[in-house]
């Protein structure tokens, strides 16, 4: 099989990732693949640096190589547009956001072009069939996580580690006023890799979330996890269990922070078995077993 993948993304965000992820594990699989992506973008330099044939992401050369392909697979949502437009194959996409789905007519249009979802979590899901793509269309492709760690010592004693992102989405406010009540300090990472290493938790907070694939980053280095109760989040993030969901208030993620840290044991619980989660569900290859069913399906159709 075929594989054209599209993904029009300027920098290296977590869907970049998931995309480059997924190459190499189809690779492994034995499919053939080729990128088409923003010229110069991280994820561009990265898939050729990785062996993958790289092209610009451009309506003429999409409708030139489509037909070469047994499948498109479109990333983002400008993919999404470029294929709808111009893929002389099949085509799939992925949904990774929690953003309801315009209904105008050329939305409509779009979204009965692609043979099949591929939806980050059942709420990302839920979202694509409330807006009319019917659910034998829909399949749920969970995030996979690249690094797993063992789990080693847990750094009780750190600062809480938080996205140092300014996005509105993102809740740094909410997580800077609960950090204050707590008495908890908190880093606001730009290098998650590397600041996760000595963490004492991740505080997630976010007001619109697909899935979280920094909180199941943060599970992946044993690291603690507090997140909003929000989208996808509850699906990796069992409260009690594999973590602390929390509602958007400061008092709340105040609250769940001192609770990691005062309560016996209970760190220690949640991350072990947020750990076993990743490493059980959350890997590579499943993730892609998982689109190549997708991929046979749409193909079957």
């Amino acid at each position: 099989m075929r594989i054209l993948h599209i993904d029009t993304g300027p920098g290296m965000r977590g869907g970049q990732h998931q995309v480059l992820s997924l190459m190499r594990a189809l690779r492994d699989l034995g499919l053939e693949q080729r990128l088409l992506a923003r010229a110069g973008s991280p994820l561009a330099i990265g898939a050729a640096l990785a062996g993958f044939a790289t092209a610009p992401a451009t309506l003429p050369r999409l409708f030139r190589e489509s037909g070469s392909y047994d499948v498109v697979h479109a990333h983002d949502a400008r993919g999404h547009t470029l294929a709808a437009l111009a893929s002389r194959a099949p085509f799939v996409v992925s949904r990774r956001v929690a953003f309801p789905i315009h209904r105008a007519a050329a939305s409509r249009w779009k979204y009965s072009r692609a043979r099949r979802y591929l939806a980050v979590s059942r709420f990302a899901a839920r979202q694509l069939i409330a807006a009319g793509v019917p659910d034998d269309r829909v399949d749920v492709v969970y995030d996979s996580v690249a690094c797993v760690r063992a789990l080693g010592e847990w750094h009780r004693a750190s600062p809480a580690v938080a996205l140092g992102s300014a996005e509105p989405l993102k809740g740094r406010d909410l997580v800077e006023r609960g950090a204050h009540i707590s008495g908890v300090p908190v880093r606001f990472s730009d290098d998650l890799s590397s600041d996760l290493a000595d963490a004492s938790m991740f505080v997630y907070i976010s007001r619109s979330e697909g899935l979280g694939s920094a909180a199941l980053l943060a599970m992946a280095h044993g690291v603690p996890v507090v997140a909003s109760q929000v989208g996808g989040l509850p699906e990796i993030v069992e409260h009690d269990r594999t973590g602390l969901l929390t509602s958007n208030d400061e008092a709340s993620i105040a609250h769940s922070m001192r609770r990691l840290l005062n309560e016996e044991g209970l760190a220690e619980t949640l991350r072990a078995a947020a750990h076993a989660m990743i490493t059980a569900r959350f890997t590579a290859a499943i993730m892609a077993s998982e689109t190549l069913a997708a991929y046979r399906r749409a193909l079957a159709r």
